[in-house]
């Protein structure tokens, strides 16, 4: 048993170099497979991580049941979970920093407003509007061709709002199953905690059908200007969130149900999967209000 000043040092591991290779395998193969090559890469490193994660949250897990860990240690924990959520935060701020200069500042310039308007003067033709129907190369070229078709924009009161309602009510059904949790009253969080994760099952579900109505019927896809881009790639990285977050619970749920862990007093693991979850639902508000609303 850690006392509460000592600091529990573990042995030496080779999962962070592991974690590294998988980390590097995963991104390096996204890239190759976005660039037309294969995905054998992706989910080579995407399992390599996966695996290493799993060993090393079990040890975690061990360590903690066995009372290693001292106080000091566990802020450590809080630390380290509330510098990855910061560190997603501005993950999520760059694309929508680049969605707000490209309609604040980079379109009205190519359209011949503001003080760099002489940009003008290479795409003339062009005109701001957004969503982007027509490249600045078409419009200088005089190609009437569209980017977009005139019905590819999504309807923000159909799927998106229905999403809107999902994540928002998941985030209400997380918070009440900590307070079961806190309260020892483990049937009332299992209830609870699976319904979150039901409902985020649900959202990644209408996400499919959302993608699928832009490829198929609206002709809005990921090589559809810029709009198409800053679309896919802010929705896409919210969905990817809300798989992780989806399964961190499910994991967590597990733990509960069959393992019995987590006590009123001592739970960080569903703690910290619930602070991520809450972070991917005010994400997805921001993404709601500026790329569904204000963005169609």
């Amino acid at each position: 048993m850690a006392s509460e000043s000592s600091y529990y040092v573990p042995e030496q591991s080779r999962l962070p170099i592991f974690a590294t290779i998988g980390l590097f395998l995963t991104a390096f193969g996204a890239a190759n497979w976005i660039n037309g090559g294969s995905s054998y890469i992706f989910f080579t490193g995407a399992l390599a991580l996966a695996a290493v994660l799993w060993c090393w949250f079990a040890a975690v897990i061990r360590e903690n049941m066995a009372g290693l860990n001292s106080d000091q240690l566990k802020r450590s924990y809080v630390w380290g979970m509330g510098w990855f959520i910061f560190s997603e935060v501005m993950f999520f701020a760059a694309f929508f920093g680049a969605l707000y200069y490209v309609r604040t500042f980079a379109l009205p310039w190519l359209g011949g407003e503001g003080e760099r308007g002489e940009s003008n003067m290479l795409w003339q033709g062009f005109e701001n509007t957004w969503p982007l129907m027509v490249t600045p190369d078409a419009a200088a070229h005089g190609d009437s061709a569209k980017v977009l078709g005139p019905n590819a924009i999504i309807d923000p009161w159909h799927l998106p709002l229905w999403n809107t309602i999902i994540l928002l009510t998941s985030s209400v059904t997380v918070h009440i199953a900590h307070v079961y949790l806190k309260k020892g009253q483990r049937n009332a969080f299992n209830t609870w905690l699976g319904i979150t994760v039901l409902l985020g099952g649900l959202f990644l579900f209408f996400q499919v059908e959302e993608y699928y109505e832009a490829y198929t019927q609206l002709g809005l896809t990921l090589e559809s200007g810029i709009y198409g881009t800053t679309f896919f790639m802010l929705t896409g990285f919210h969905g990817a969130h809300v798989t992780l977050g989806t399964i961190m619970l499910l994991i967590m749920l597990l733990r509960s149900v069959i393992a019995h862990h987590f006590k009123p007093d001592d739970h960080f693991g569903f703690e910290a999967s619930s602070w991520y979850w809450h972070f991917v639902d005010v994400v997805w508000v921001g993404l709601f209000i500026f790329v569904y609303v204000l963005g169609s």
